[in-house]
């Protein structure tokens, strides 16, 4: 007769732990983000031509506006929403451009799709008259959206396709050919010029909550269909032949994910001006800490380029005070070394 063995011999389960530390590490980074933002936040709110203490913002933010400074406080809660909302979109656009095109230089600023948008505002304003902000907002969207598709059917012209190299190149040439165009349009406008020369360069200055509260719901559509996609942007990873092989609509996820950058950068354009290097430097720096799976990196993207953007404008308010740099400036000073390593690191080579 046999006899059983007293416990079962079972298989070896799988070890779900690294998943689990890798999860926590993830979710911790995302917090320190969080809690990262919220600090640059009080101090964009503290910090100017005059400096406010806690008591004194507590005291604006509960509605007694008494002296100058909690008028400061006031003029400048609205100016830091703005660069929240701002700097999220620039980074999630930028984040799903890198995907759709798997080319690590891509960024709306770069690519030519912030100088789009900004043509198409100022032939708007100066040739047609527009006065509308919903109005201006669509021509920002339409002009975004033409030259992502101008910059990629150049790029992708000769041998080897859209190669990162041929795309920048292509992108930078079309930046240049926009601004050109934005400073023959406004030179003989000078009631546009005078308008619009501090809004060409880029910032959140003169931030109202009407501008906010008509930009949150086109920000917040394309957000949506940037997040909802992050699994696609998974398996474009992969290739295209591999994604469409898991079952992926190649042709669809890269339409749709490339709509929402596009209606994320024209609408940030819109209110804020063209802003470069944000949506290229922060997608390269959040995959150092959160890896590559678009689940964390786009939420991480966002918060870091909120961060990123209230801490340039806090930057260009303190060092030249009474007087102020233009958020624009200062992230084109960070980003401008940051993209020729970001070149080097990635050894790109023109076919």
């Amino acid at each position: 007769m046999s006899t059983s063995s007293p416990t079962q011999t079972r298989a070896p389960q799988p070890d779900t732990a690294p998943l689990r530390r890798s999860s926590v590490v993830r979710l911790t980074w995302l917090a320190g983000a969080v809690l990262l933002l919220g600090l640059v936040c009080i101090a964009s709110v503290a910090l100017g031509v005059r400096e406010v203490n806690v008591g004194e913002i507590l005291s604006a933010l509960a509605g007694d506006v008494t002296g100058v400074s909690q008028a400061a406080v006031v003029a400048r809660v609205p100016r830091t929403v703005l660069a929240i909302l701002v700097g999220a979109a620039l980074a999630l656009a930028g984040t799903t451009m890198q995907a759709v095109t798997r080319n690590p230089l891509a960024d709306p600023g770069i690519l030519g799709v912030s100088g789009g948008a900004a043509l198409a505002v100022v032939i708007g304003i100066a040739v047609f008259a527009v006065a509308d902000p919903y109005v201006i907002m669509g021509l920002a969207i339409l002009g975004a959206a033409v030259a992502a598709i101008f910059v990629y059917a150049v790029g992708s012209l000769g041998r080897g396709g859209a190669t990162p190299l041929k795309l920048a190149l292509a992108g930078a040439a079309a930046t240049a050919a926009f601004t050109s165009l934005v400073s023959a349009v406004m030179l003989p406008r000078v009631d546009v010029m005078e308008t619009f020369r501090f809004w060409q360069i880029g910032g959140v200055g003169g931030a109202t909550w009407d501008r906010i509260g008509m930009v949150l719901p086109v920000l917040a559509v394309g957000a949506a269909i940037c997040l909802v996609t992050a699994r696609g942007m998974n398996s474009l990873a992969l290739g295209d032949d591999l994604a469409a092989g898991l079952g992926e609509h190649v042709a669809r996820t890269r339409l749709v994910s490339s709509a929402g950058a596009v209606i994320l950068c024209g609408a940030a354009t819109a209110v804020a001006g063209p802003i470069a290097f944000v949506g290229l430097i922060i997608p390269h720096l959040c995959r150092l800490i959160v890896g590559t799976d678009h689940r964390w990196l786009l939420p991480m993207s966002m918060v870091a380029g909120s961060a990123l953007l209230v801490a340039s404008d806090v930057v260009g308010r303190v060092i030249a005070r009474p007087d102020e740099i233009e958020v624009g400036i200062i992230t084109a000073f960070i980003g401008a070394p940051l993209f020729i390593w970001i070149v080097r690191r990635q050894k790109v080579r023109e076919l």
